[in-house]
């Protein structure tokens, strides 16, 4: 039977790079939200040329373009045993989209893990990025400091915090995801997919954790 999770994460809590782990030892593709999106604008696929007349106007693209999408990517030959989810979804509407177009082939949302990290920490973890001027290599103070203080290892260009990882900004965009995703939470809490994942913990700790939730039998 395929199995599908989504997981979820605010920014910073590691979502991302668990997912890329967990479909690597699953051998599932990880379908990030981001990704499908950029693919289908870069190859000018006709929901990309909808998505970007969206986009170009600065307004969100709607539920049923993101959900055909999604729909598309899905029924690629790779996801035949399931997928991994990341970005998607985001709100109620279009977590129960995704649950009726898994029933079109009597499938389902396995499980979906919430990595839960305190907003302290997460704050801690995206404003101690510093990246370098020529190359965009990227360092962080506490976890992958640089050999000389405000200088690239690599190739020596100045570093600097990019605006997306000021303490003013993170705390804004944890604030919004946290607003907006409460009700997802909700809804797969209710299901009784979702479960709480401690985030704050070694990277190969949260991995374990996140398989020893899944399905026996996989």
């Amino acid at each position: 039977m395929p199995v599908y999770l989504v997981m979820l994460g605010a920014p910073g809590a590691g979502k991302g790079t668990q997912a890329s782990l967990i479909s690597k030892k699953m051998v599932l593709p990880h379908i990030s939200s981001g990704d499908i999106f950029r693919e289908n604008i870069k190859n000018q696929t006709e929901l990309g040329k909808l998505a970007s007349e969206y986009m170009n106007k600065g307004e969100l693209v709607p539920d049923d373009i993101t959900i055909a999408m999604i729909g598309e990517r899905l029924s690629r030959p790779d996801c035949a045993q399931g997928a991994v989810l990341d970005g998607f979804p985001r709100t109620p509407p279009q977590a129960e989209a995704l649950d009726n177009l898994l029933a079109e082939s009597d499938e389902e949302v396995d499980v979906v893990p919430y990595i839960k990290v305190d907003d302290e920490v997460l704050i801690e973890r995206l404003t101690g990025r510093w990246t370098c001027r020529k190359e965009g290599h990227v360092f962080h103070e506490s976890f992958n400091p640089p050999k000389q203080a405000g200088f690239c290892d690599f190739d020596g260009s100045e570093l600097y915090q990019r605006e997306d990882d000021k303490v003013e900004t993170v705390t804004n965009r944890i604030r919004i995801y946290t607003k907006q995703t409460a009700p997802l939470i909700a809804y797969y809490e209710e299901s009784g997919k979702l479960t709480e994942i401690e985030g704050d913990q070694p990277i190969e700790k949260v991995t374990e954790d996140i398989m020893a939730i899944l399905p026996v039998g996989i």
